[in-house]
């Protein structure tokens, strides 16, 4: 958490954002993306993101202010492409994007603009301190005593928050928190969202260190990691998730960060870890699945170009049909089927009957 000399300031978060409809989620922030980044994966001028996002007349600030990553480059402002941004223009709106774009917010990292004020750099310090410490901590995760009343209550007792009015922002961040389901974090065990919006934490811390100049090494990640707070806003912790989380780390680092959304990048990575390796791009440009042995719900969407390096961390690939309709219980019944297969014919056989072996385990 950052230092308690922070301010917290709620900004333009006081102005409405048209999310449209509970039912729809987080879908008109999932559409502003795709505008705005023009369906790529790719780094884009923020006043060309907010050129075409003006057709879909709803004000652009909380996206950009709030939930994307910005910085300057060549004294131009830039939105820069990660996680939030590849599962936005890669996949159809879905419930888990609505989760990994609240988590997006509560990690409040937004990078700066040139225009920029110093506060604007953590915009949503305030919230991210009300779900992890009242939530998470208070709560224990029992997001049914999460309501408008609570959280001005909560913004209104802590000295940190600096704002005339905490009425409308209490509004806002409880409609958020809503529509971006937070209810539906409370699953201890790894799920697609989370393991997405591990990625996330790792992209955004890491930028931001870079706005101070410091390049944060590969064997820092999971330190880094734990700067975002990332294991505070997530949900509650599991042996599962932490297990988990070192798989992917491992795997964050053989794609190369955010240089994974770089064909370019992750070839000449490829060609440096893997010379052996003839590097070849599929005309199918879809998006690959990376899981891992252990436990099939440790599986992570990956640019196609990056199946290679995933190997190389340990992690099995399915193809694009196969990540649509994954289905895990199956997955284990295979591997299982074709283990026994394997020791079959190698002509391994147990050496006790089954009636031996629950005596044994009864003992």
């Amino acid at each position: 958490m950052p230092a308690t000399e922070q301010i917290w300031r709620p900004g333009s978060f006081t102005k409405n954002f048209s999310w449209g409809k509970r039912s729809e989620g987080l879908a008109r922030l999932h559409e502003m993306i795709n505008v705005g980044f023009d369906g790529k994966v790719e780094d884009t001028p923020r006043e060309e993101f907010r050129r075409r996002v003006r057709k879909l007349h709803r004000p652009d600030y909380i996206a950009t202010n709030f939930f994307l990553f910005n910085t300057v480059v060549d004294n131009e402002d830039l939105l820069l492409a990660d996680e939030l941004v590849f599962q936005a223009t890669t996949s159809e709106h879905s419930a888990s994007f609505d989760k990994l774009a609240l988590l997006a917010f509560c990690l409040s990292f937004a990078g700066r603009w040139i225009k920029a004020r110093p506060y604007q750099r953590r915009p949503a310090l305030w919230a991210t301190s009300y779900v992890f410490e009242r939530v998470g901590e208070g709560f224990n995760w029992n997001t049914r005593r999460v309501n408008a009343n609570d959280i001005e209550r909560y913004l209104k007792s802590d000295p940190r928050y600096q704002a005339k009015t905490a009425r409308k922002v209490a509004t806002n961040l409880n409609y958020l928190l809503q529509n971006g389901r937070l209810s539906e974090f409370l699953e201890p065990r790894v799920e697609r969202w989370w393991v997405d919006a591990l990625f996330l934490a790792l992209d955004r811390t890491i930028e931001d260190r870079k706005l101070d100049g410091v390049v944060v090494r590969e064997d820092q990640y999971s330190q880094s990691l734990s700067r975002s707070d990332f294991d505070k806003l997530g949900g509650p912790t599991s042996l599962e998730k932490s297990l988990a989380e070192k798989h992917l780390v491992d795997l964050y680092i053989a794609c190369g960060g955010r240089d994974r959304f770089s064909d370019n990048k992750v070839k000449n990575r490829t060609a440096l870890f893997l010379p052996e390796v003839a590097w070849l791009l599929a005309n199918d440009t879809r998006p690959q699945g990376a899981i891992h042995p252990t436990n099939p719900r440790i599986l992570k969407k990956i640019p196609r170009a990056c199946a290679m390096l995933a190997r190389y961390a340990g992690f099995e690939i399915l193809d694009a049909e196969e990540l649509i309709d994954f289905d895990a219980e199956q997955f284990v019944r295979e591997k299982t089927v074709a283990a026994l297969l394997r020791l079959r014919e190698k002509n391994v056989a147990p050496t006790m009957n089954a009636e031996e072996l629950r005596k044994l385990t009864r003992e």
